[in-house]
């Protein structure tokens, strides 16, 4: 025989008001007005765990998407309807119907879990045997699929834009790193420090690669300050450029000047066990997990190969040599995502040192990368422009051959941008 248990879902508060009980999971709220004090202890037994219940109270809850609905067959829980906004009415349940290919399948503790970007409630399976259920026409699992937003008419998703237009990962990846439905700032989400206590934070300067440092020249700012065009100029003359002009390549200065202006350590401390830093760009909570790669083909006054630049002693270190193929191969895809063909005089690889961020950021640590990937992008677009160098930023890259130049664990440290930088060919 099944039935049907309710409790609050995770992250739900109550709070007294002039105007009643207040239920709240930031950013959402529902004022509940004044109840009587056997609607206030079933309030506080549906805080505590799952029950049986039933009346007004609980039917206004779960129309407003408070409670989690488990089903139970013999007292035993199958499943659970974990909501993440109010539940529609139930839909028919179609002729054919087949999973949302938005739907994905995972562990979490000793459950299965099915969610989508696009359905009401993430979907616990408790008994693994009912997984077979999904695909048997009548089962209960299944209409309660359809119902989530799981599961839905044969090919339904295809036939319209607004659902083709979107990649399943994309879209998940749109969906969990924004506050929104998921996302609950307290409760798994923005800049909780979940990992204090647990392990130690990364240091600001990640390991160092053996061999001799090669020192850079350090600019006057000052003299810059006199010779740069204006930020007017350099925004309205900003472009990319994706050919270079190898009888006159870039300079080790003009590299170095480049590397300084845009990504050099300015300042470092320690707060609470953790090691913050400033850099010319911004990057959230001062933690600046990004370091850039100087992959080198044709730089004046440097050899060739893979480097990478020590943004606290303003140095660059050498990486691997220019022969490696995973080396060649980072120019040969930097060429061929310009669309030239064309290898750069310098590639930037920039890579995410991971665990700076995601040690203090919960669900929006990776999205958080790349915004700062965008920002330190637009430094290097500008300050390149003022100093008459040919820059373009690339969409992608090869990340597999950036993990094995460097030996880096790619989930410590991963490639998440590339930028080429050359001088322009004379204008003919």
């Amino acid at each position: 025989m099944t039935g049907e248990r309710y409790e609050l879902r995770a992250g739900v508060h109550l709070a007294r008001l002039d105007a009643g009980v207040r239920l709240f999971a930031w950013p959402h709220a529902e004022t509940l007005g004044e109840l009587t004090r056997d609607e206030l202890d079933l309030l506080r037994d549906l805080a505590a765990g799952p029950r049986t219940a039933g009346g007004p109270l609980v039917e206004r809850l779960r129309a407003g998407g408070w409670l989690k609905i488990t089903i139970t067959r013999d007292g035993v829980p199958l499943y659970t309807l974990d909501p993440l906004r109010p539940p529609p009415p139930r839909p028919a349940v179609p002729e054919r119907p087949v999973l949302s290919r938005f739907a994905t399948l995972r562990r979490e503790g000793e459950a299965l879990v099915a969610c989508s970007p696009l359905a009401w409630c993430d979907l616990y399976v408790h008994d693994p045997g009912l997984v077979g259920d999904v695909v048997r026409p009548g089962g209960e699992v299944l209409a309660d699929l359809v119902w989530a937003g799981l599961a839905g008419p044969e090919e339904a998703e295809d036939r319209e834009l607004r659902f083709r237009q979107w990649a399943p990962h994309e879209l998940e990846f749109h969906d969990r790193s924004r506050v929104g439905h998921r996302g609950y700032l307290g409760d798994g989400f923005g800049g909780t420090f979940w990992a204090r206590g647990r392990f130690d934070p990364l240091p600001a300067r990640p390991r160092p690669y053996p061999g001799r440092a090669i020192e850079l020249p350090t600019p006057d700012l000052d003299e810059l300050r006199l010779k740069d065009p204006s930020l007017t100029d350099v925004l309205e003359g900003r472009r990319s450029v994706r050919e270079h002009d190898d009888e006159r390549p870039i300079t080790l200065g003009l590299l170095g000047e480049l590397l300084y202006r845009t990504a050099r350590v300015r300042e470092c401390w320690t707060a609470d066990g953790v090691e913050y830093t400033r850099k010319p760009y911004p990057s959230g909570g001062s933690v600046y997990e990004l370091e850039i790669y100087p992959v080198v083909r044709n730089v004046a006054g440097l050899e060739p190969g893979m480097y990478h630049y020590d943004g606290h002693d303003h140095v660059l270190r050498p990486v691997r040599e220019a022969g490696h193929p995973a080396v060649r191969r980072l120019l040969t895809v930097a060429g061929h995502g310009a669309a030239t063909g064309r290898r750069p005089q310098v590639l930037l690889a920039v890579s995410s040192r991971a665990g700076r961020l995601l040690w203090k950021y919960e669900g929006m640590g990776y999205a958080l990368t790349l915004k700062h990937v965008g920002v330190l992008y637009q430094t290097l677009y500008c300050v390149a422009t003022a100093m008459g160098l040919a820059a373009c930023g690339l969409g992608s890259g090869d990340s597999a051959a950036f993990a094995e130049a460097t030996g880096r664990d790619p989930l410590e440290e991963c490639a998440v941008g590339e930028f080429m930088i050359g001088t322009a060919e004379a204008t003919r």
